[in-house]
């Protein structure tokens, strides 16, 4: 009787032994990529609009930093680009209508003395030529058309002068000024918008790093964001199965307290998470695990959290 006994345990056990393990269940835990937002400019934090643990849209405002001193430099910088446009402008048209009016008037002031000039001396070159009149007075006629003649010459050449406008170098000097102080003023718009930070995605306001009224650094974030597709699974598979995941491959993750979830492998790290002090064999190779990641698909991981331990096991 005894022996039988015997012969039944031990086929017991070897029927035990072969029998199919089920899927390998891996442990691991919930990790969360967070969005830090900050401004690259210091100052007071004046406004904070959102509260931990609140979830908002793209584009969402953030927080606004004081701003006093951007706004006055901003309003400089405007106006000094105003003041450089109003130069090249006046480069640009010439003397003003009035002061041209005059320089026409005197024209015609010229132009009548050197027809006079131009009558007397011709009368004075008849006499001239039947000796009435001295040498002298016929040079006088002579000396005195030339005059007026060089002045109508010259205010033609003024009027001429005056409806340029300025020189081409003086107005490529102001054209620069005009593009430097447009430059001037986006730098000052760009300050003014970055004392304001609105959020780039759609998440979780995790956190709060600052509250009103308490000055912030340059380039401090203020909020840290959690947006739903930057949760992920991290999990630790040992060195037997680790060969058997590739990337893509679709992973089911239990969370306690929710139905099952399903995730796609993205990462698999080159590194064992542990190594024996030893040479390797086979009872130390099955000490090695190797941290795996998976992402999970869009909006699955809204109401998860980092840190939540999970298992993970291959999908079927």
């Amino acid at each position: 009787m005894r022996q039988i006994v015997s012969l039944f345990l031990a086929a017991l056990m070897l029927s035990g032994c072969t029998l199919k393990e089920g899927p390998w269940r891996y442990q691991g835990y919930l990790e969360g990529e967070f969005v830090y937002v900050a401004s690259p400019l210091a100052g007071r934090l004046e406004k904070l609009t959102v509260t931990k643990g609140t979830r908002i849209e793209i584009g969402a405002t953030l927080f606004m930093l004081e701003r006093s001193a951007e706004l006055a430099a901003q309003h400089q910088a405007g106006e000094q680009l105003r003041a450089v446009r109003a130069r090249l402008d006046d480069l640009r048209k010439g003397s003003r209508p009035t002061e041209l009016a005059t320089l026409e008037a005197r024209l015609e002031q010229a132009r009548a003395a050197a027809q006079l000039s131009k009558l007397d001396l011709d009368r004075q070159e008849a006499l001239f030529k039947t000796h009435v009149i001295s040498d002298s007075d016929y040079d006088r006629s002579r000396l005195s058309h030339e005059k007026d003649s060089r002045a109508l010459d010259e205010l033609s050449t003024q009027i001429a002068t005056a409806q340029l406008g300025g020189r081409s170098d003086a107005i490529a000097a102001a054209d620069a000024d005009v593009s430097a102080a447009a430059a001037a003023l986006a730098r000052a718009n760009w300050n003014v918008e970055q004392k304001t930070q609105a959020a780039p995605r759609a998440a979780l306001v995790y956190d709060t790093l600052y509250r009103e009224g308490e000055f912030v650094a340059a380039g401090n974030p203020v909020v840290a964001l959690l947006p739903p597709e930057n949760l992920k699974v991290r999990f630790f598979v040992p060195e037997s199965d680790f060969a058997a995941l590739k990337t893509g491959d679709r992973m089911q993750v239990n969370v306690t307290g929710r139905p099952a979830l399903f995730a796609r492998v993205s990462y698999l790290s080159p590194q064992p998470e542990y190594t024996p002090p030893i040479l390797y064999n086979r009872e130390n190779r099955a000490k090695l695990v190797f941290m795996v990641e998976a992402v999970f698909d869009a909006g699955t991981a809204r109401d998860l959290h980092p840190g939540q331990p999970v298992d993970v096991t291959p999908a079927k």
